[in-house]
């Protein structure tokens, strides 16, 4: 894991947010339709980006095809300005997900730094209050939990059956222009599925 050099990395790499509602998002998936409880392309290749510009993900290892989610990606980023994105998900199906995972590209902070916290006082000062924190991992890959090489991790579980999880994810802008990367809800490892296919979407930042 390398929890303690992206805390290092987003405080550098803060700067003041400036959050104008701009909603865009491209909700189709970024990888064939769904499949069922089975292994898939291997997840040991690095993204990288595709033709079109797009920083993709490389395909999970398994499917969880036993826990339906539905899913919102909300973008809340001016063009060359700072933000949020919101994520949404809900648990449609009979059993808990121990730990709901988001993934990008970890290139994406070339452009966007993607953080569960802004950077405060609070937690940089010696002697503070304990924090509180809802997430539960923040680990750029190779991870120890099988994450792929490239990739960015961030854990914010678990799902209970019914219940929805509303992930902020801040954007700090680091260089001018839009950028578009892939974006996997997951259990753990393996890629959930909505409406039958994989919650595996394309990401917009003006």
């Amino acid at each position: 894991m390398r929890l303690a050099s992206l805390a290092c990395a987003v405080v550098l790499a803060a700067c003041s947010l400036q959050t104008t509602p701009s909603n865009s998002v491209n909700p189709s998936p970024g990888s064939s339709g769904g499949s069922s409880a089975s292994e898939s392309a291997s997840a040991t290749a690095e993204p990288s980006p595709s033709d079109s510009g797009r920083l993709t993900l490389p395909a999970p290892n398994e499917t969880d095809s036993t826990t339906p989610i539905s899913y919102t990606v909300t973008v809340e980023v001016a063009a060359d300005a700072s933000g949020q994105l919101t994520i949404v998900v809900t648990n449609l199906g009979q059993q808990i997900v121990p730990e709901l995972v988001l993934r990008w590209p970890t290139e994406v902070r070339d452009t966007v730094f993607l953080a569960p916290f802004q950077p405060s006082a609070q937690r940089i000062r010696e002697g503070g209050d304990p924090l509180v924190q809802d997430w539960t991992k923040w680990v750029e890959g190779p991870g120890e939990h099988g994450e792929p090489a490239g990739t960015t991790s961030l854990g914010w579980g678990p799902l209970l059956v019914g219940g929805t999880l509303t992930i902020p994810v801040l954007a700090t802008r680091v260089a001018p222009g839009p950028i578009t990367f892939d974006l996997q809800i997951l259990n753990g490892e393996a890629v959930l599925l909505s409406d039958g296919v994989p919650a595996w979407t394309q990401v917009t930042v003006p």
